[in-house]
């Protein structure tokens, strides 16, 4: 017995060096840290229980049979972040370059495995090499293992990817699949084909940071929806970020006790939208103010910034976000917001997430660049999200609520639950210069008269009273008021029930 704990101590010691403390101290002077640092830091101290810490690959070529490391290269097992229930896989970029083998997806697809069973979310801790090469068409089939369980635990369990170091080939297939992806700046990167690669077939010049950085995935691909300056900063924020979410599909979001006071009001936004319909304003602001405590976790934020996502509490409850931004692009709908805002708007539907949108959308952005790149299609999948969506819907319109941008927005039409507008709204087919223009184009040789005939169709239509008339907007109300009328149309949305006719899947445009 004494020689089984000795043996027992000793594995557990090799066990947790990993690749050696050599290569611990050479990812510390890269400003990152070791696979199990950076489980400690992201569960509640105490809280880890590890699986399979004993086990080893079973490749026996390229000399891989004398050398094998407890472990193999990844860290596996549930703990807890504020008291509830997470699993987490941790991949070891000291054992092997933290590189894929059959026995490393085996231990990934355990936890995950566990996750879907008890309901539970997954964090990926991604720093890898990719595939390894020693093990050939075993470690190919390893990674597709994982990926048949990123897309059986899709929508069933939240699914976190934390890219800390590199993530290449194959492997960026299966954080592409979760549900969102967080980056380290200047130490994580993803891309399908590396630098080397793209160089000999395409003859550009590019490096791993400007190809696949953090900076790249959250500003110009839209991969990535945060950016962190270090392992630090992006583990505390994961713990934060998992407070708005369920554990799984069948719960509500939790709730976190608010002093903030659900019928609070705040008389800074009657001034908030300008007189002038031209003059931009910042729709944070108005997120901010309606939003328990002032906290909103706002994703891809240097993404399509002409629409506005992110996670909020309201009267202790967690609400997804969405909102045009009338800063950027004036708040137009374009292919990159209109997937952006989609996929949100599923996600927060899989796991039972109130939407809350507000709108302030002239239309859909014109031009060839957008119709060449499909924006029928790509604006159809907003559409698609909003009229699948079950979930509470309270939309409130700000401002311009124009042509189909309208009916996409949330509107009664697909179903929203609560659609109220401010005074300020204007609910038409578009506004009122391009539609005198197009009424009476026989008359674009006289100003004054269009002048007049703008002025007639801005007092008919240039305000929410139409469409309230018609049942459209369930009232028009004071913007101090929003907080409070939001919370009170969640309090009465809380039972809500709606299902959507029986099918395996319905077909998105994707």
């Amino acid at each position: 017995m004494h020689d089984i704990i000795r043996q027992l101590a000793e594995k557990r010691a090799a066990a947790r060096l990993g690749g050696g403390q050599k290569r611990i101290d050479s990812q510390h002077s890269k400003g990152k840290l070791s696979a199990r640092e950076r489980i400690e830091l992201l569960l509640d101290s105490g809280s880890f229980e590890e699986w399979d810490m004993f086990k080893e690959h079973r490749c026996h070529d390229f000399g891989m049979a004398d050398q094998s490391v407890p472990g193999d290269g990844v860290v596996i097992g549930c703990g807890t972040i504020n008291g509830r229930l997470m699993f987490v896989f941790s991949q070891d970029f000291t054992v092997f370059g933290g590189s894929l083998s059959e026995a490393h997806a085996e231990k990934i697809c355990k936890v995950m495995d566990h996750a879907i069973k008890v309901g539970a979310p997954v964090i990926g801790l991604n720093d890898s090499g990719g595939a390894r090469i020693q093990e050939g068409v075993a470690s190919l089939a390893g990674y597709a293992d994982v990926f048949q369980r990123n897309v059986l635990a899709s929508g069933v369990v939240p699914q976190i990817s934390l890219i800390m170091g590199p993530c290449a080939g194959g492997a960026v297939y299966s954080p592409s699949m979760t549900d969102f992806i967080f980056m380290v700046k200047d130490s994580s990167y993803m891309f399908v084909t590396g630098p080397e690669v793209v160089k000999t077939v395409t003859h550009e010049d590019v490096t791993a940071e400007e190809l696949g950085g953090a900076v790249t995935h959250t500003s110009k691909s839209g991969v990535a929806d945060l950016a962190f300056e270090n392992d630090v900063e992006a583990l505390m924020m994961m713990r934060r970020f998992i407070s708005f979410l369920p554990s799984n599909n069948r719960q509500k979001p939790p709730r976190l006790p608010s002093q903030d006071s659900a019928d609070r009001l705040d008389y800074s936004l009657d001034t908030l939208v300008p007189d002038n319909t031209n003059k931009p304003y910042n729709i944070k602001e108005l997120i901010i103010k309606v939003a328990d405590d002032g906290d909103f976790f706002e994703l891809q934020r240097e993404y399509a910034k002409n629409i506005v996502i992110g996670f909020a509490r309201m009267d202790g409850s967690t609400v997804g976000i969405v909102a045009n931004q009338p800063l950027i692009l004036a708040g137009c709908l374009d292919i990159k917001s209109s997937i952006k805002a989609a996929r949100f708007v599923r996600y927060c539907d899989a796991f039972n997430i109130p939407v809350v949108t507000f709108v302030d959308v002239p239309g859909f952005m014109p031009g060839t660049a957008q119709e060449y790149g499909g924006i029928i299609k790509h604006g159809a999948k907003l559409l698609y999200a909003y009229a699948e969506c079950t979930v509470p819907k309270i939309t409130v319109i700000t401002r311009k609520a124009y042509g189909g941008a309208y009916d996409v927005m949330a509107s009664k039409h697909l179903r929203g639950d609560v659609n109220f507008a401010w005074p300020s709204a204007e609910i038409a087919v578009m506004g009122p210069k391009g539609a005198v223009e197009i009424i009476f184009r026989e008359e674009k040789n006289d100003p004054a008269k269009l002048a007049a005939r703008e002025a007639e169709y801005k007092e008919k239509f240039a305000n929410p009273f139409v469409a309230g008339a018609r049942g459209f907007i369930d009232d028009v109300i004071m913007p101090h008021e929003t907080r409070k009328r939001i919370c009170r149309s969640l309090a009465m949305l809380r039972d809500k029930k709606l299902e959507n006719p029986w099918r395996k899947h319905g077909n998105i445009p994707l």
